[in-house]
C-alpha cells in the first residue's frame, strides 16, 4: 500500500491543483487538513536557495545535503498540514492556502511549515489537496495522516520536519 493521489481522494480529498492553477476564492473557507504531492512525472531537482519568502529576515533555505536526506523517492506525498478554524473562527483552509502559496511565491509570510517544498525547482507545479473537516477533528486528523505516513514510509513527507501529535483530552 501506498500514500497517494488515489487513496487521498477515495478518502475524501479534493482539490488536486498546481500551485501555479489553484484559485484561492475556490478552496473553502472551514477548517481541514490538506497535503502537497507531486505531480505526474516531477523530477527531483533542488534549488541551493528557497524562493520561500523570508519571514522576519529569516532565510527559510537549508543545505542540500539536509535536502536529499529528507527525499522519499517513492514517495507522492511531500507534505501533510492542517488549518485550524483559528480563535475567532474565521480561518480555515482558504486563509491557511493563500499564506502557504504566497510565501511559496516569495512573500514574507508566517508559513514556515513545509518550507523545503519551496527549495524544488518548479514548486509551483507541485499539487496541493485539502480535506474539510470539523475543528474538533483537525489535529488528529493531521497526526493520524502523518502517523500512516511513517507506516508507510518509515519517516515523516519529505517537507514534514515535526510530527503533529495527537490531542489527549
Amino acid at each position: 500500500m501506498k500514500m497517494d493521489r488515489q487513496m487521498l481522494a477515495d478518502d475524501g480529498f479534493r482539490g488536486f491543483l498546481s500551485f501555479r492553477e489553484l484559485e484561492i476564492h475556490k478552496v473553502p473557507q472551514v477548517p481541514g487538513i490538506y497535503a502537497v504531492l507531486k505531480p505526474e512525472g516531477f523530477k527531483r531537482l533542488f534549488l541551493a536557495t528557497s524562493v520561500g519568502g523570508q519571514f522576519k529576515k529569516r532565510d527559510p533555505s537549508i543545505l542540500l545535503p539536509s535536502l536529499e536526506s529528507h527525499w522519499i523517492d517513492d514517495a507522492e506525498v511531500l507534505y501533510i498540514g492542517k488549518a485550524g478554524a483559528g480563535t475567532a473562527g474565521t480561518r480555515g483552509l482558504r486563509k491557511r492556502l493563500q499564506e502557504f502559496a504566497d510565501f511559496g511565491r516569495g512573500k514574507p509570510v508566517g508559513h514556515w511549515g513545509g518550507r523545503l517544498l519551496w527549495q524544488l525547482a518548479d514548486s509551483q507545479s507541485l499539487v496541493i489537496a485539502w480535506k474539510e473537516l470539523e475543528a474538533a477533528e483537525v489535529d488528529s486528523a493531521e497526526a493520524g495522516y502523518q502517523a500512516e505516513f511513517i507506516s508507510l514510509y518509515g519517516r515523516l513527507p519529505f517537507a514534514n520536519l515535526v510530527q503533529a501529535r495527537f490531542n489527549v483530552a
